[in-house]
């Protein structure tokens, strides 16, 4: 085991259209595309993606939908450690105009406890909060054995404030500092005080507002890419995280704002496809972005 990731497995179902029917109307999508969703685990295929294929406990039901995230993370080779529940869980995703509308249908009462996994060799866990048990107890383990800990805040969990003690890197959404009633710079301060090592907030367009190791504050401007080419930003920013992730695990020599701008690069990549099998890239497309915005970073 390289890394371990664990959230909850959603089957995304995103669909591009101009209007939304309602009573008895029907309407016709223009595009759509189902894949793998949830935060964590779109992370981990993202880290499988670029050549480091993580294990996962990740929620997992027995019915079709189960069977077919069951496929999908048999064709990345992620080693999946299942956590069952009764029914898969759904999310419809409208992108429109750099934002998207979704609506959730989930399943997150475990019929098991979370596994228990031998962490011999692991190097990185990376978590969202999700199965708040399990990640309590594998940050807590982690922690204890100098393995690195990260975060996705994407927004405000159970135990929020006691899992982020053993967090070493929290990268949060700017969702998570409304609902705490946080300014960026404030969440920043309370990310330091919780003795997270690396904290940032991801606030779109505007970029990655961060502190690094020394506690310097930084910021990292988004990509100049052109409205016209962005279809959907859905997945974003956990294709951010498990491009940092990945970027750890490859080169630990490097520095974070390095290990960001390699996800930055990621992130710009995904939004320019629909749905998250689609935009998850190769080292080559990274590559690619880079050399294309090279001269506006």
């Amino acid at each position: 085991m390289q890394a371990l990731f664990i959230g909850q497995t959603y089957i995304d179902v995103t669909f591009i259209t101009d209007h939304m029917p309602t009573g008895d109307e029907k309407h016709v999508a223009d595009a759509y595309a189902v894949s793998f969703g949830g935060n964590a685990v779109t992370a981990a295929f993202c880290c499988a993606k670029l050549g480091i294929v993580p294990d996962l406990i990740a929620t997992m039901a027995n019915d079709w939908l189960g069977r077919m995230f069951w496929d999908m993370a048999d064709r990345y080779g992620i080693s999946m450690h299942p956590r069952k529940v009764n029914s898969s869980s759904l999310s419809f995703i409208m992108p429109k105009e750099g934002k998207r509308a979704i609506v959730r249908c989930r399943d997150d009462q475990h019929i098991h406890p979370f596994p228990l996994l031998n962490l011999k060799g692991c190097r990185a866990l990376h978590i969202d909060g999700h199965q708040p048990d399990a990640a309590i107890h594998y940050a807590k383990l982690c922690r204890e054995e100098g393995i690195l800990t990260s975060l996705d805040g994407g927004g405000l969990r159970t135990n929020t404030h006691e899992l982020l003690e053993f967090i070493d890197v929290a990268i949060v959404a700017e969702r998570l500092c409304e609902q705490m009633d946080k300014t960026p710079e404030q969440m920043l301060a309370y990310l330091k005080e919780r003795g997270c090592r690396v904290g940032g907030v991801t606030m779109g367009e505007r970029g990655l507002l961060w502190y690094d190791e020394a506690g310097k504050l930084g910021t990292l401007p988004a990509l100049p890419i052109s409205r016209e080419r962005v279809i959907d930003t859905n997945g974003a920013g956990d294709v951010f995280h498990g491009a940092y992730i990945y970027s750890y695990l490859a080169n630990p020599g490097k520095a974070w704002r390095q290990h960001f701008e390699f996800a930055r690069a990621a992130s710009t990549y995904k939004i320019q496809k629909l749905g998250n099998e689609a935009g998850l890239p190769t080292l080559a497309n990274i590559e690619a972005v880079k050399r294309e915005f090279g001269a506006a970073v």
